[in-house]
C-alpha cells in the first residue's frame, strides 16, 4: 500500500486516526471489534471515594476469616512450598477438582474428577469453549441482555450473538425456539446457547425450574450445545439451590463455575466441567493459553475447603447481600421517578433497572458521575446496542447506607434528565456499540 493509499480495509482502522497506532496495519481483522466497557474509561473519577459506585461486581470480602487465611497461606508455603510453587497440570490439582465434584453435586450434577478442568477463573473457560467451538460468523444464542465479558469473548472469534428475550422468570422457552428456527431457516449455523440460569448478570432473574428440562429439550432437538455459566448458584438468600442445567443432560451441556463469588475473586479459580469427549481439548487449550493454572491459588482453595467452614461463609455472604439487596430495592422504591422499573432478584449482585422512555443511560452517565454516582449503562450488556433505557446497578460492595444514598443521588439525576426532557424535547440518541470487554472492577 502506498503512502496515498487510504486505510479503510485495515481492521480496526478510522478515517484521519490511522498514524496514531503504528501497528494498526498488523493486527488481526478479529481485533476490530475488541472494545473497552463503557465504565473502564470513567473509573478513574468512579473509584473516587465520594463517589458511591453501584456499576462494580466486586464481591464484598469483608466477612472473610483473613487471619485464619493468612496462617493456612503461611503453613501451605512452610510444609508444601517445592509443590504450590512449581508448574502443575493444565488439568487442575486431583484435589481440588475432586472438591469441585463434591460442590457441584448440590445442584445435583453427577460427575467424575477427570472431567474437570480447573481455569484462571470461569472467564478463561468461558473463553476457551468459545474458541474450541466457535469459527467466524457462527451464532452464538445468548439472553438479552447477558454478561459483557461473554460478549466480548464472542466478538473476540467473530462470533455473531443473537439475543433471545427473558421475563421474570428467566429464558423463554418459545423466544428460544423462534431464534433457533430463524437462524436454520437462514442458514446459520449455531453453535451454542450461552446462559445464566442463577441470579442473571446483569438481569438479576433465575430461570424457573419448570423451564429448565424444556430448555435442555430444546437445544438437544436443534443439535446446539449448552453453556451454563453459573458463578452466583449458591448465593440464594433464601438458601435454596436450583438443580443446574448439566445436571439435566450431561452429554450436551458445558458447565462453567468459580470460587470468585463464594471464596476470594483474586485468586482467579473457576473450572470447566464438559462432556468427557471435550475434556481433552479443553485441556490442550488450557496448556495453549496458560500452561497451568497457578498451584498456589488452587493449593490455597483446597485447604480453605478442607479445613474452614466454607458453607457456613457462604452463608454470611448471603446475608450481607441480601442486606444490601433490600437496602437498594427500597431505595428504588423510595426515590425513582414514575415510569421506572426493576428487576426483584433473590440472590447474586444485580438489579435491572428500566427507566423513563425518553432517557438515555449512556448519555447520561458522565452527568451521573459528576453527581457521585456511577452506574453501567445497558448498551453494553448487547450486542448489537440496544439496552439505551436500561442500567445495571450492583449491590454486592458498597454498605447499605452507602447503597441508599447512591440511589438517592442516582434518581436526582434522573429527575434532571426528564426536566429537560420536558422543556427541550425527548431527543433519541441510540448509538450501535459492539461487544466490550470489562475489567475487572466492572464484571
Amino acid at each position: 500500500m502506498t503512502a496515498s493509499q487510504p486505510p479503510e480495509h485495515r481492521p480496526g482502522s478510522e478515517p484521519g486516526r490511522h498514524n496514531l497506532d503504528p501497528h494498526l496495519d498488523r493486527y488481526a481483522a478479529r481485533t476490530a471489534g475488541m472494545t473497552a466497557s463503557e465504565i473502564r474509561a470513567l473509573f478513574a473519577v468512579a473509584s473516587r471515594p465520594e463517589v458511591v459506585s453501584l456499576a462494580g461486581g466486586m464481591p464484598n470480602l469483608a466477612a472473610l476469616p483473613l487471619d485464619s487465611l493468612s496462617t493456612q497461606m503461611a503453613e501451605l508455603i512452610s510444609e508444601d512450598g517445592l509443590v504450590a510453587l512449581q508448574y502443575g497440570s493444565a488439568h487442575g490439582v486431583p484435589a481440588l477438582r475432586e472438591q469441585i465434584c463434591e460442590i457441584m453435586a448440590m445442584e445435583g450434577i453427577s460427575a467424575h474428577p477427570d472431567d474437570v478442568v480447573v481455569t484462571v477463573g470461569s472467564q478463561m473457560g468461558l473463553d476457551m469453549v468459545t474458541r474450541l467451538f466457535c469459527d467466524p460468523g457462527d451464532v452464538v444464542i445468548a439472553e438479552g441482555p447477558s454478561y459483557v465479558g461473554a460478549l466480548g469473548s464472542f466478538a473476540a472469534y467473530q462470533a455473531k450473538v443473537v439475543h433471545v428475550a427473558m421475563d421474570d422468570n428467566g429464558l423463554i422457552p418459545q423466544a428460544l425456539r423462534e431464534a433457533l428456527a430463524h437462524a436454520e431457516k437462514q442458514g446459520r449455523r449455531v453453535k451454542f446457547l450461552y446462559t445464566i440460569p442463577n441470579f442473571h448478570n446483569p438481569a438479576g432473574v433465575t430461570l424457573a425450574v419448570e423451564r429448565r428440562a424444556e430448555i435442555v429439550e430444546i437445544c438437544a432437538q436443534h443439535g446446539v450445545l449448552v453453556v451454563e455459566d453459573n458463578p452466583y448458584g449458591l448465593l440464594a438468600f433464601d438458601g435454596q439451590t436450583y438443580p443446574a442445567l448439566r445436571s439435566l443432560d450431561p452429554d450436551n451441556v458445558v458447565y462453567l463455575g468459580s470460587f470468585s463469588k463464594t471464596f476470594a475473586s483474586g485468586l482467579r479459580v473457576g473450572w470447566v466441567l464438559a462432556p468427557h469427549a471435550v475434556r481433552e481439548k479443553l485441556v490442550l487449550a488450557a496448556e495453549s493459553a496458560t500452561l497451568c493454572p497457578p498451584t498456589l491459588n488452587q493449593l490455597v482453595v483446597s485447604r480453605y475447603l478442607e479445613t474452614h467452614d466454607w458453607k457456613g461463609q457462604i452463608k454470611t455472604f448471603r446475608e450481607n447481600y441480601r442486606e444490601r439487596r433490600d437496602a437498594m430495592l427500597s431505595a428504588l422504591e423510595q426515590h425513582l421517578p414514575e415510569g421506572s422499573s426493576w428487576t426483584h432478584p433473590d440472590g447474586g449482585f444485580y438489579v435491572w433497572v428500566t427507566v423513563p422512555e425518553g432517557v438515555d443511560t449512556k448519555a447520561m452517565l458522565p452527568r451521573a458521575v459528576t453527581a457521585r454516582v456511577a452506574y453501567a449503562s445497558g448498551t453494553g450488556f448487547y450486542a448489537d446496542g440496544f439496552g439505551s433505557r436500561q442500567m445495571r446497578l450492583s449491590y454486592c460492595y458498597p454498605t447499605p447506607e452507602r447503597i441508599r444514598e447512591g440511589v438517592r443521588r442516582l434518581a436526582g439525576v434522573l429527575e434532571s434528565e426528564m426536566e429537560l426532557m420536558r422543556t427541550f424535547g425527548s431527543v433519541q440518541t441510540r448509538t450501535v456499540s459492539g461487544p466490550q470487554f470489562p475489567g475487572p472492577d466492572t464484571a
